[in-house]
Parts: C-alpha cells; structure tokens; sequence
C-alpha cells in the first residue's frame, strides 16, 4: 500500500476536500447468501462508490453509493416526496468491509446493518484497474481506523491496518462463544452493588457542610455497563459561584435490566456508587469540546435543582458523547437507535456539537468573545438597574389569569386574553404601557360565551382570528373597533383547525383575507371570503400517517415550516405539495416555531431548550439554495443548534419551561434577537452572536410574577412587551442582564451540597 501514500496524503490532509476517493462507474447488489428470497438483487444498475467526510465530525467518514440516472430521470422525481437516490453507510469495522471478484470484475462487500443478519451489499467497480481498486480499499481502512482511535491516519503503516481486514470466520468448535468482558474491576460485582445501594452510604463530600439526612434504602433492579470511564466529577457550589471538584471517580452510562430504553448517568469510586441519574430531557445536558465535559442538572425529591459535570480525557470524549446521544435519542423514543439512517444519527449527533455556525463573518469586537464556562459573571451596578411600567389589569375583571399575548403589527396596541375577556394595552416610547379598554365576555355570533384557546390579528389588525376550544372545525372573526365577534368561518365539517398562521409572515399588514390553517394531520388555506365552508380544496394536504403538528409559521413569501409533537420539521415551498424537506426528530415535543422573514433561520422552542436551524444547503446540486425549495442531501443535512441556558443558572431558577421562542420582526429589518420566558424569567439572545456560535450568551430578567408570554413590538428590536399572569408591561431590551447568583435567586435558596446524592432511583 506504500505506493499510494504520497497520494492518500493529498486527500488526507485536506479537511475542506468532501470527497476522498470516488469509483465512478458501478452496480449496486443487495447479496442474501444461503436466503430462500433471491439471493442477489440489483439495486442500481448504474451507481457511483464515493468515500466522504461526515461534516463537522472529525475522523468520521460515510461509504456513498449514488444512483446514476439516464437523461429526462432525475426531472421526473424531482417532485417526489422522497427517492432512493442514494445509500449511506458510516464507514467502521462493524461494516466487515472486504474485497472480492465476480465475473472478473473487482468487488467490495460489506454488512448490511440495517437490514438481516444474513444481508450484505456489492458494489461491482465494472472497468476499475487495480491501482484505483487498491486506493479505494486503502482509504477504507484509514477511515475505519480514525473513527475507532479517534486520531488521524496521517502517520500509520500498513500492519496498523491489519486488524481492519477481513478474513473468513475459523472452524466453528463446541467451546462457548466468546463474551466480551470489561476491564473495569468494578463490573462484575455491580448488579450486587446497584442492588444494596442507600443514599446513606455516601462519603462525606470535602466541604464542611452538614451531613445529608439518613433516607430509606431502595431497591434497585440489576444494571448492564455500557460505557465506563475515568472522569473528574465537579458539583456547582452556588455560594461560591464556582464548580467544586469532587474528585477522580469512574463515569459511567448503564442501562436497566427488565426496563427497554432506561438509562442512568453514574458515578463511582472505590467506595461505592456516588450518584445515579436518570437520563431525561430534565437534565439539561451540555457538551463541551473545550473542556471536554458534560454538564447536566438534576432534580432531587425537595424540587431543588443541583449541577455536575463530568470532565474526561480526550481520548474518552467522543465516546461518551456518542453513547450518551444514542441513550438520550431511544429514551425519548422508544426504538433502538439503529434504526435510524445515518444521515439521520448524524442528525442527532449534530444537535449535541458546540461549533460555530457556519456562513458568518468573524467579529473582532472584544464584547463577543466567548467567555469561559467557568468564568464568575459581572453583578450589575445600581444604576443600571431600571423597573419598568406595567398595568394591573383589575380593569378587566373576573378571577382568571392571563393566558396570551399578541402585539399589533399598527397603532401601538397589544391585546392579552384573560378568561374570556381581551385586555387591549396601548404603548408607547419610553417603555409605557396603559391600560387602554377591555373587550368583554367574548361570545359566539349565537352567544354562547368562550375563552379562546388562541388569536390572530389580521388585516391590518382590524379584525382578530379566535379558535374556540369546543369547536375546533371554525374560526371567529372579531371586529376590533365594535369589540365583538361578527363572523363564524366554518372551515370544514370533518377536518379540525388546531394552528393558524398568517399567510406570509407580513400579512397582518396588508388587507390579505386568506390565512393559514393546520390540523394533526393535514395542511391548507383558509379563505373567508368563499362561500360554504372556509377550507380551500386546492390547496389541501394530508397525511396519513399521525404527524401531531404542533405549529406553523410563514416567511415573507409565504412559504411554510411545521413543527410536530414528535419533534420533526417540514419545509413547504407552498401549500398543497410534498414538503420539500422533512428533518427528523431529536425526539423532544416542538411547542413552537418561528421563522426568519427570508427563511434562512428556523428556532424551534421545546420545554428545556431551543432549536435553531440553517437552511441554507451548503453542497452538491443545489447549493445555495433553501430547504424550503430544495430537498437537502441525504449527507448534509443542516446542522442543528441548541440554545439552552447554562447548569448552574438552572441550578438557581429551577425547572425550565419555556415559552415559544420568536425572532424580533420588521419590514426591511434583520432579525437579531431571539427572545423567550421560562417561570418568573425572560430571556433573549443576540442572533448576532448565536450565529457566531456563541449560543450560551443570553440576558435575563426577573419577574416577581410567572412570564406568560413575550414578544418584541413589531418594527422594534429593543422594545418588549411582556404579559405576567396578572401584569402587562414593556422593558427596554438593555435593561436585561448577564445572570447572576443574586439576579436568578434569593438568597438563601441556594440549599445545601452535602447531599451528593438525592434519591437516585
């Protein structure tokens, strides 16, 4: 193989070269040996073999075997929801990748992971010569041997190659089969230990504190290892703004006999277990490549939030974010994770990576630098300190909260539901807001009296659009200025409207009567001007498998992103057609979406974080391009983005929930704020520096109240309007603040870290 080093090191030692090799000229054979079915079947009859970089995940690279189509093909699938353009492996050992013959042309075979046990794939190179044959080959083994060493290849001989050839399976004996057995001393004697462990039996942490009070040993059901490793644990010490560490232990990620798609995040040492903690979406977790951590939070029985951090060798690293990926993704799901396709594990793996967004210029401005995550935060002077205005709104009477906030597009004036009554609030420079008038006992044009479960202004907020729980086929059409609904639009007798949006994103402003309207299922206009029932037949989609669509939302040129309860996102060019792009679940449930008025951005909200997604398509045939008009290819699927709050601020706040997240909106004005509200909190991003992956720098702001909902004023990127559950009021986007222990939390709160373990099972 020396002959191609000089070659393979060209390739090699280019990161920015997507493609490594490529056999251009080939057939595709899926290949059951010993199978009653046809034991060799032609998947593409004209194919090329390519080996590629996986983006952004270094020492990773995919086996591509594209269809070749003849001329006029490729046209007639283009609108196709899906095609089987392609097939995607992840190039590792597990493929037992090797190399053959048949009728006198070269071959490469490897496992079909996905498919039976029996199953392989053969790529048949027709009319390649052996030096290319050879390279090919060559480059499969460098590949295999970066994902397994997670270094580079750049420096290897050839015997380091050699564990990665295949070679035929020896004589079968009557000995046992092999078992694989871990070096961890600690494993065999763990189902005994998981088995009489007691929170009682913790060591006593460094710090002087007072000792955790005894508590009832529980009973533990017997755990498999998974992952083991050496890691320093640290604890979130709130006093002292700090993480404390709490010494060398051993990290590990086990899984629950009995119970599928259960799995806990453990520390030990010599003495026993230290803490055991369920893998969940609770627990916040953050990677860090910098500091090669995982940090996360837990809940104990009291409600208190606490915050760890496992720091590990290098060498280790990539390992547990994979592992840990992979549990988090089937616990939300309920499925193994080899289920997925590769472009789609890419996918998940992707949303855990801290890089930087792509497409952005570099900023040299010093108030963007990264701080580091252990860095102690600023306290606010004094006087910076502002309180703003606010309106009690007792003016509106009856006992319930409020329960949603829209912001008029014209004329200053915010309408925040409240039972069934609408405050309307008008504001103004100088962060006022007033009470203004009240919209009461709002009612069907029968009478029957309801409190909407969702508005809409439109029409240049002449009107509101209201959806009545109790009839979820029809949407209300309220005049504003008389203050009542005159107008039942019936949309369809049998499909329901669970989410409205706005024709395009600017609509509100302009006389546009039709809107946008989904149900669990199925996607369509609404217009109220035709006669009968409302839904527009030609413009109607549905889907027949259970999507539960969660929302929709519009760019200024109408076209379209739905969200779902499973977490996926489709993009649509337009209303009647295929989504254009479908991207997979990371498995949270999507409360909201919002999109930016060109469409390049997405952010998703989910209760513990946010998803912000380019859709810009950055290679192959359509580069350049967005997801709402092109499909992105199966090996570069965009690059998923969690903005989420840091451990130890959650430490102070509590749980998370967030509200849905929303860009900041203007005609003619750029999007550079993200601003959302979790409990007594709101919370906004600089987009600017998100898109320069900076995506742990928010500010925040303290209610003495529960946020109920927040958004900017319409053509305003400072001003934001804010609904408490019994307040309305407006704050100047400067007057949120970095976090702070006494910004977050009262003192006295920040309870005690003795207890290092809190009723882990």
């Amino acid at each position: 193989m020396n002959i191609f080093r000089s070659l393979i090191g060209k390739v090699w030692q280019d990161p920015n070269a997507a493609e490594v090799v490529k056999i251009s000229t080939g057939q595709l054979y899926l290949v059951r040996p010993g199978n009653i079915r046809t034991s060799r079947e032609c998947i593409y009859n004209e194919a090329i073999a390519t080996i590629r970089r996986v983006p952004n995940l270094e020492h990773n690279f995919q086996l591509v075997v594209t269809r070749v189509y003849e001329d006029g093909d490729q046209e007639l699938l283009e609108d196709e929801d899906e095609t089987d353009a392609e097939r995607v492996f992840l190039i590792s050992e597990e493929l037992e990748f090797r190399t053959g013959e048949s009728d006198s042309e070269p071959t490469f075979l490897w496992r079909d992971l996905h498919g039976d046990v029996d199953e392989f794939y053969e790529f048949v190179a027709s009319g390649t010569n052996d030096p290319t044959r050879a390279f090919f080959e060559t480059c499969m083994y460098r590949a295999m041997y970066e994902r397994k060493y997670k270094t580079s290849a750049e420096n290897t001989r050839d015997s380091d190659f050699e564990e990665f050839i295949w070679h035929p399976p020896a004589p079968k004996t009557k000995v046992n089969p092999r078992r694989k057995v871990s070096a961890n001393k600690d494993s065999v004697p763990l189902s005994a230990a998981m088995k009489s462990l007691s929170v009682d039996e913790t060591p006593e942490p460094k710090q002087q504190t007072p000792a955790p009070s005894p508590k009832k040993q529980t009973s533990l059901s017997p755990m498999d290892v998974l992952l083991s490793h050496e890691a320093e644990l640290y604890l979130w010490d709130p006093p002292n703004e700090d993480f404390i560490n709490q010494g060398i232990i051993t990290a590990g990620i086990m899984s629950q006999k009995n119970a599928p798609f259960s799995y806990w995040l453990t520390a030990s040492n010599d003495s026993g277990f230290l803490l055991a903690h369920k893998i969940s979406p609770d627990m916040n977790q953050r990677f860090s490549h910098k500091m090669l951590s995982l940090t996360w939070n837990h809940q104990g029985d009291d409600g208190s939030q606490s915050s760890w951090l496992f720091r590990f060798d290098e060498e280790y690293f990539a390992e547990v974010l994979q592992k840990f990926t992979e549990c988090m993704w089937e616990t939300l799901h309920r499925m193994p994770w080899s289920k997925l396709k590769v472009d789609e594990q890419n996918y998940a793996m992707n949303a855990n990576e801290d890089v930087e967004m792509l497409d952005v210029e570099n900023d040299e401005d010093e108030e963007d630098e990264v701080e580091s995550e252990l860095d102690p935060d600023e306290e606010p002077s004094d006087d910076e300190e502002e309180e703003e205005d606010g309106e009690h709104p007792d003016q509106m009477g009856g006992t319930d909260r409020n329960s949603q906030l829209t912001v008029g597009y014209k004329g200053d004036r915010s309408y925040v539901v409240r039972g069934n009554n609408i405050g309307v609030f008008s504001h103004s420079a100088g962060s006022d807001v007033k009470y203004y008038a009240t919209i009461s006992k709002i009612a069907t044009p029968k009478g029957k009296e309801f409190k909407p479960k969702h508005v809409m202004l439109h029409d240049q907020d002449t009107k509101m659009v209201l959806m009545n729980p109790s009839d979820p086929h029809s949407l209300f059409n309220m005049d504003i200025e008389r203050g009542k609904i005159v107008e039942e639009w019936k949309v369809h007798d049998d499909i329901t409207v669970d989410h409205i949006a706005p024709d395009t994103k600017f609509a509100p402003t302009t006389r546009e009567q039709t809107l946008v309207g989904a149900s669990h299922n199925a996607l369509f206009r609404i217009d109220p001007r035709v006669s009968g029932t409302k839904m527009v037949e030609s413009q109607f989609k549905q889907y027949v498998s259970k999507n539960k669509f969660s929302g929709v939302a519009t760019t200024a040129a109408g076209k379209l992103a739905v969200a779902s309860e499973k977490g996926d996102i489709r993009l649509f060019d337009s209303i009647g057609k295929n989504a254009k792009t479908a991207l997979p679940p990371l498995g949270d449930p999507i409360i909201g979406i919002d999109v930016t008025a060109d469409g390049r951005y997405i952010v998703a909200t989910t209760r513990t974080y946010l998803l912000l997604i380019d859709t810009l398509i950055g290679e192959g045939r359509y580069q350049g391009s967005l997801g709402f008009d092109r499909s992105f290819p199966a090996t570069a699927k965009p690059m998923p983005r969690r903005l989420q709050l840091r451990n130890e601020h959650v430490a102070y706040m509590g749980s998370i929930s967030f509200t849905p997240a929303k860009f900041n909106q203007g005609q003619g004005q750029e999007e550079n704020a993200i601003v959302t509200s979790s409990g007594q909190y709101v919370i906004a991003w600089d987009f600017k520096k998100v898109k320069k992956g900076h995506l742990d720098q928010y500010e925040i702001k303290k209610y003495e109240d529960f946020v109920v909902q927040d958004n900017f004023k319409f053509g305003d990127d400072k001003e934001i309007i804010v609904a408490l559950q019994n307040n309305v009021l407006a704050i100047n986007k400067k007057n949120l603040k970095k976090p702070t222990r006494h910004s977050l939390a009262p003192e006295g709160s920040f309870g005690s870290r003795s207890g290092i373990v809190n009723a882990p099972y």
